[in-house]
């Protein structure tokens, strides 16, 4: 079984994760920027954590035989504070590297003007780099808040195809499968989903479209999420293409736009064993 984990945030985990995925058949991540936990008080520091997210987050997951990708974005808690706004001015060059394939995460905390009006700048930043755009839905007042990133999404002008709607749940996929934008589905062990009602949902509405990540982050998370819903989708009576189509070629086909997803190491059969990579 091979497993595309499209969100999750390594910065947080450590390198037993990695030797942990990597057994349980994950081969290849992306790593939107977030929020680390406390807030940053400058410019510096974001790009000081896009160089780890470009440099030597990839290198670290290589060691373990997995493939790294990032997005990267202003996320939206911090776009309340005005001391991270030039952010938005030095993203764009960093737009330009070949291991980000979207920008993101993008979107709604709060739902606060300022949050909106970084979302648009990003959703337009997004259409000069010809990006996707993973967003972010809001942990509080969830529905409004995914109703309200539909209609900028569709007030910017951006193509549904291009933009990924995530940590989704009952109330709201079904205002995201009509747009046509690809919906995202975080699997936590307490909050957001889990993997039974996951595999409901994808009997609901189906394969097309679906992307399962794990979200794992400094918070209680578990980056093994991603393998419980395919067992879970196994169990329940879908087949082994179904399974790889949500976990592995779902992830490419959104990513993919980007025309930078590298996964060639992957498709070569190459094998991890201890802290060495041999080519198949």
């Amino acid at each position: 079984m091979r497993i595309f984990d499209p969100h999750i945030h390594m910065t947080s985990r450590t390198t037993d994760d990695y030797e942990r995925m990597y057994a349980a058949g994950v081969r290849a991540v992306v790593e939107p920027a977030f929020w680390l936990g406390q807030p940053r008080t400058g410019v510096g520091s974001f790009l000081d954590y896009f160089d780890s997210l470009l440099g030597w987050e990839p290198y670290r997951a290589a060691q373990y035989g997995i493939r790294h990708h990032c997005a990267l974005a202003l996320n939206p808690k911090e776009a309340n504070d005005p001391r991270c706004a030039d952010v938005l001015t030095e993203l764009p060059r960093y737009l330009l590297k070949d291991s980000v394939v979207a920008v993101g995460e993008v979107g709604y905390d709060s739902m606060t003007p300022e949050e909106e009006r970084v979302f648009e700048a990003q959703l337009a930043l997004a259409a000069d780099a010809d990006l996707p755009v993973l967003v972010h839905t809001p942990h509080r007042d969830k529905t409004a808040g995914t109703r309200r990133t539909l209609d900028v999404v569709r007030a910017c002008g951006t193509r549904p195809e291009r933009v990924l709607v995530d940590h989704l749940n009952e109330l709201t996929v079904g205002m995201v499968a009509e747009s046509g934008c690809w919906m995202g589905f975080s699997i936590y062990p307490d909050t957001k989903m889990d993997p039974d009602r996951m595999v409901a949902i994808l009997k609901e509405y189906g394969t097309e479209r679906m992307l399962v990540n794990s979200a794992a982050d400094w918070g209680r998370s578990d980056p093994l999420k991603t393998r419980q819903v395919a067992d879970a989708m196994l169990a329940s009576g879908f087949t082994a293409d179904d399974v790889d189509r949500v976990l592995w070629h779902n992830p490419i086909g959104f990513y993919g736009q980007s025309g930078r997803l590298d996964l060639g190491e992957v498709s070569a059969g190459a094998e991890y064993a201890g802290n060495t990579i041999r080519r198949g």
